[in-house]
């Protein structure tokens, strides 16, 4: 991919020529600080003179071309370059684009890749417009992917949009979107589906980048899923998944929401030696509490590097390989020729960023942005997102004959699989055991399906309910609980505060936090959505006994994922792609 058209202005480039020979003034100066040269590996004094969006120097300090319109001191830093977010999810985050930019810029965040799927999945088409929009002209370069699964399994769960591969195509057209995003239709993918082998195609004759999405591939299956085209992979489950997925060549987007596995990846890549090239860094999925506690993609860096990968080696996969593999040639380096995405580092180590600049203009310094970033607001068709009746406690149980019945249960949170069990029926319903709990999925997307339930073996013991409208990857509400009046009493709370999280004990709400965008994000900043949603997380502490790493709060938004292995539970039924299998309830 050739620069971007902005740094390719004759005038511009012609400017930056003599302003490197010393014979115009620079329009910026940054003096005193170190270097960190991600081509080779050392650190050096220099100052760094802009022109415009466009570095045209970096030479020695006291070197006579010191003219310039404005100075920047760096003494004590070091500069790096800006960095890449290769893959994420603003609305994970549940604050508006603007939000997030406000939050990770001023940590060095400079280029993110957005996969919108989660807006696609609730608005459809008007969902990823929302999302072209809502990321122009923010501090941060946000790069809008096309949603390639929408939803993530046709005919395993319904979502509030369609994309086929004509839509897909359509998309990838326009000059504001920057690829296919993850392809999560994995063994539809292998067999040869025609709806989304129609997808791939369409992302490789737009010339642009197809993502991935490889949980649990494996030998010939994760070399076909190369072969049909798919660039890249962020499910990583171990270290030899890690290295099996770097030999089949896969863009490997190590993603620092499953800290527990980074420790084991660091090591993997230490005994290679070097850093592969094919190695860069993404967020993936932050909660607004960590993000605003922790950061983005300098938490990454920060978690590895206290791994004990060499800081080097972070810093690489985070700016130059990043931007190699997204094809975008202008970042990744502190060099001239290159984009002004510069970051000043007063802490290496702790990756803290003293001053931000990006496109050759001071965006954040003392860790907030110069100018508050602004984002377009969102349409009704995100406004108007909860197509559902009110719920009744009944909704909650399972009809059944007889004095007993033996129902399909699901086993165990994260890697679900099927179980059996024998359990009692009293008054025409199923008789929850003392040591499950109940799942509902309610689809809020105006479908009209009744609510599906099952039962959930090796969950621990509950003292309430959860309902969530953030329920990947088709959003649609979700309630955990015992008590199917702890269950409707959240989820009513939450239908009628345009969707979020809630919780529940005794019949009453405990704690909400409204996310009225889509059911996924709120429209207030950061600080206050980060403190509501602390709040449930504590809550849910007294609620739930959590048996980690699998059995985390976290599990409770992926449950629903059904285009992952395993059996799950969605607005249609219990379901597993992977063995093409639908119940309908518990008890077929």
């Amino acid at each position: 991919m050739p620069f971007p058209g902005d740094l390719n202005d004759p005038a511009l480039r012609a400017r930056a020529v003599k302003a490197a020979r010393g014979l115009a003034p620079f329009d910026l100066l940054i003096e005193g600080g170190e270097v960190m040269d991600m081509v080779t590996g050392r650190t050096r004094r220099a100052d760094v003179g802009l022109v415009g969006p466009l570095i045209a120097s970096v030479h020695a300090p006291g070197d006579a071309r010191r003219d310039a319109h404005a100075r920047h001191d760096a003494r004590g830093m070091t500069i790096v370059p800006g960095f890449v977010d290769t893959h994420m999810h603003v609305e994970s985050s549940m604050v508006t684009p603007a939000e997030y930019a406000g939050a990770v810029v001023p940590r060095g965040v400079t280029t993110a890749l957005w996969d919108p799927h989660e807006f696609a999945n609730v608005a459809g088409e008007a969902g990823l417009e929302h999302a072209c929009a809502a990321a122009r002209d923010l501090p941060l370069r946000l790069l809008p992917l096309v949603p390639t699964c929408v939803p993530s399994a046709p005919g395993y769960e319904v979502s509030g949009g369609d994309f086929g591969p004509e839509t897909v195509a359509r998309w990838l057209a326009r000059d504001d979107t920057h690829g296919a995003a993850e392809l999560m239709t994995m063994h539809q993918l292998l067999d040869g589906d025609p709806r989304v082998t129609g997808i791939v195609a369409a992302g490789l004759a737009s010339g642009k980048r197809v993502c991935g999405h490889g949980r649990g591939l494996a030998g010939g299956d994760l070399a076909a899923f190369a072969a049909a085209g798919v660039e890249t992979d962020h499910e990583l489950t171990s270290a030899g998944d890690l290295l099996a997925k770097l030999e089949a060549g896969f863009t490997i987007e190590l993603r620092g929401s499953h800290a527990h596995l980074l420790p084991e990846f660091a090591e993997a890549l230490l005994s290679l030696g070097e850093l592969p090239q094919t190695v860069t860094l993404c967020t993936d999925d932050v909660f607004p509490d960590d993000l605003l506690a922790q950061g983005g993609l300098d938490a990454v860096i920060r978690m590895l590097v206290d791994c004990g990968l060499p800081p080097l080696w972070a810093y690489r996969a985070a700016t130059l390989n990043a931007a190699t593999r997204i094809g975008r040639p202008d970042l990744g380096l502190v060099a001239p020729g290159r984009r002004a995405d510069l970051v000043l580092l007063s802490d290496m180590a702790q990756v803290r960023a003293a001053d931000v600049i990006a496109n050759g203009r001071l965006v954040a310094s003392g860790g907030t942005l110069t100018t508050p970033a602004w984002s377009a607001p969102p349409p009704a068709a995100l406004r108007e997102t909860m197509k559902l009746a009110p719920l009744a406690p009944a909704d909650f149980e399972v009809p059944a004959q007889g004095p007993r019945a033996t129902i399909a249960t699901l086993s165990k949170p994260r890697f679900p699989e099927w179980g059996r069990r024998e359990v009692a029926v009293s008054d025409g319903n199923l008789v929850l055991p003392d040591d499950m709990i109940r799942m509902a999925v309610v689809n809020r997307h105006g479908t009209g399906a009744p609510v599906r339930v099952a039962f959930l073996e090796n969950w621990s013991t509950w003292r309430g309910a959860f309902a969530t409208t953030v329920s990947h990857d088709s959003h649609n509400l979700t309630i955990f609980g015992r008590d199917p009046a702890d269950m409707a009493a959240a989820g009513n709370a939450l239908r009628e505060a345009g969707g979020g999280l809630a919780v529940a004990r005794n019949g009453e709400v405990t704690e909400m936090l409204a996310l009225p965008v889509a059911g996924l994000v709120s429209d207030v900043p950061l600080s206050e959505v980060a403190q509501r949603f602390a709040a449930i997380r504590a809550a849910m502490e007294e609620l739930v006994d959590w048996q980690p790493p699998y059995l985390v709060f976290k599990a409770l938004f992926g449950a629903s994922l059904v285009c992952n292995p395993g059996p799950r539970l969605s607005d249609v039924g219990l379901v597993d792609v992977f063995e093409g299998k639908i119940l309908e309830t518990c008890l077929g």
